[in-house]
């Protein structure tokens, strides 16, 4: 069942039941504490101050050390209990996002890359401060109604001001909630596209600059900058008047009910001690007051929030539910009369055992290429593999016999050899010595998130590795030497050829590249021009006979 941003709140608050309602009960504990102090201290002041009762004093401030203690106690246990949930649900929506995000089928979120980071790490935490909300507003409700029913112990019209005030105050404040909650969704939901955007620029500043489009980019990224600066100031605006609203009306509530019970104690209504105490609660009332005034605001956040995780984890897939299983042994793959994006009736054959270069003018082509056999849908024609349809096709099945590994390749937090033998570590020496990675560093060296540790050739030959490794019977590399040198690239070409293209080996390999190096260690050569096949033969007869190859690849 899909879950809209409402159920999601729901759901998050029922199934942290067990630390969410103890902790809510003892930060109403402590707010109930709290309440007490002002009434303890009038007390004080009528039964040991005011007769002189040394012995009483001494026992009332016990009794007001015992408070603290209870208070400081209950606070320390709720905060554990809530802040572990909080935390867990956090981790829990990052996974059902990232499960949704990382599926075989491809999620169809309509989203870009940046949203989806948002999504599953802003939202997310968004989504869990809910679980701070609830008990803050049941403790403010304590509070609340111990300082109300305490001042109507000591007049009935201190105490109804109390209960007549606050809920209209609320209601007054509670107008603006459904314009906030509009006014966030729209902030997160353009500065998500700005950081989808900026996300997009940075990985394929390469292909913008083959085409000339980096200035076009970049002024589109302006235009979208500036929408996202005027929702966030929007938003800005409008929190920031909530926030002025409801900390005046508060301060206003809470002055009246002083200024009401200091004219009680000037005309002999109350004792001094009680006025004490009405002073106090009615100071402490400005907190829980100013709490219960902004939390519509919280709630709209928590809830435009909720709706982006719902979008993405409620989102259909891209991809049917494969069902076809092609054997493994001998399998090839075959693209006929292909249109995807500028790909324009792509005619593309890779026999077992073959090492296949893809030369392509214009990058937009190698990158359709890639994603177009990464995630097989939104294309005319024919693409097989081992004869089957290649988006029918069981999507484990799939990627166990056909790896498409990008350019853009990702590492992780942990060490060389976690993020490479992710299968084990059989044939991981034969790997790390054909990508001419086995001199980046130790197999125990740490990688920060994302390679940030690595060099760009030292991440580009780490995943190298890490696809050699997983031995698919096809093979799809993009770009897989951009960040190395020369000599490295040629140890990079021969090692793929010696792993992968030995005697008797069926293992089909496809580099799309324009390097020279890897291009003259493949068998054959395709040439794409204009999305469609222009020339086809070995890289040295291409390069004597074809000018456009010449002057693409012999740079």
């Amino acid at each position: 069942m899909s879950l809209s941003g409402g159920r999601i709140l729901r759901r998050a608050i029922t199934r942290n039941g067990r630390r969410l309602w103890p902790g809510t009960a003892l930060i109403g504990v402590h707010q109930a504490c709290e309440a007490a102090i002002p009434i303890l201290i009038g007390v004080v002041v009528d039964t040991a101050v005011t007769p002189g009762d040394g012995t009483a004093l001494a026992l009332w401030v016990a009794a007001l050390g015992v408070l603290f203690v209870l208070l400081t106690t209950a606070y320390r246990l709720g905060a554990r209990q809530l802040m572990r949930a909080i935390a867990e649900e956090a981790h829990l929506l990052r996974l059902e996002v990232a499960a949704k995000i990382l599926h075989p089928r491809g999620a169809r979120t309509g989203m870009r890359t940046g949203d989806l980071l948002t999504v599953s790490t802003s939202d997310a935490d968004n989504t869990s401060y809910l679980l701070d909300y609830v008990p803050r507003i049941a403790g403010a409700v304590v509070a609340t109604a111990v300082s109300a029913v305490t001042l109507l112990l000591i007049s009935v019209p201190l105490g109804l001001a109390v209960l007549v005030a606050t809920p209209l105050v609320l209601v007054v404040l509670q107008v603006s909630s459904p314009v906030i909650t509009r006014r966030v969704a729209d902030q997160q939901e353009q500065a998500g596209r700005a950081t989808s955007l900026a996300t997009d620029l940075v990985t394929g500043l390469r292909p913008l600059r083959g085409i000339g489009a980096q200035d076009a980019a970049a002024g589109r990224y302006r235009a979208v900058s500036r929408r996202s600066l005027a929702a966030t100031l929007r938003a800005a605006r409008t929190q920031g008047g909530y926030l002025a609203a409801s900390t005046t009306l508060s301060t206003l509530l809470a002055c009246g009910v002083a200024i009401l019970a200091g004219w009680f104690a000037l005309t002999g209504r109350i004792t001094v001690g009680q006025f004490i105490t009405v002073i106090g609660s009615a100071q402490f009332l400005v907190e829980p007051f100013g709490l219960l005034a902004v939390v519509p605001s919280w709630i709209a956040e928590a809830r435009a929030s909720a709706d982006r995780v719902a979008q993405v984890t409620a989102a259909g897939m891209v991809l049917p539910e494969g069902i076809a299983t092609p054997a493994a042994d001998g399998c090839d793959l075959r693209l006929t009369g292909v249109r995807h994006g500028p790909l324009a009736g792509l005619d593309l054959h890779v026999r077992p055992g073959e090492f296949v270069g893809v030369a392509a003018r214009r990058p937009a082509d190698a990158e359709a290429l890639v994603r177009l056999l990464a995630v097989p849908a939104g294309y005319e024609g024919d693409v097989l593999l081992g004869g089957e349809p290649l988006e029918t096709i069981d999507r484990a099945h799939a990627r166990r016999l056909l790896l498409v590994e990008p350019h853009h390749a990702d590492l992780f937090t942990g060490t060389i050899a976690g993020n490479v033998a992710l299968r084990g570590d059989d044939g991981l020496a034969e790997a790390l010595s054909a990508a001419a990675a086995d001199e980046v560093a130790g197999l125990d060296t740490k990688v920060a998130e994302r390679g940030a540790s690595l060099s760009g050739g030292q991440r580009q030959r780490l995943a190298l590795a890490r696809a050699l490794l997983a031995r698919p019977p096809v093979l799809v590399l993009h770009d897989p030497t951009t960040a190395v040198d020369a000599v490295t690239e040629h140890a990079v070409a021969e090692g793929i050829r010696a792993l992968r293209h030995g005697p008797g080996s069926a293992f089909a390999t496809i580099v799309i590249t324009t390097s020279p190096v890897l291009l003259a260690a493949t068998d054959r050569v395709v040439v794409l021009g204009d999305g469609e096949v222009a020339a086809e033969g070995g890289h040295a007869e291409l390069s004597g006979t074809h000018d456009s190859y010449r002057r693409m690849v012999l740079r």
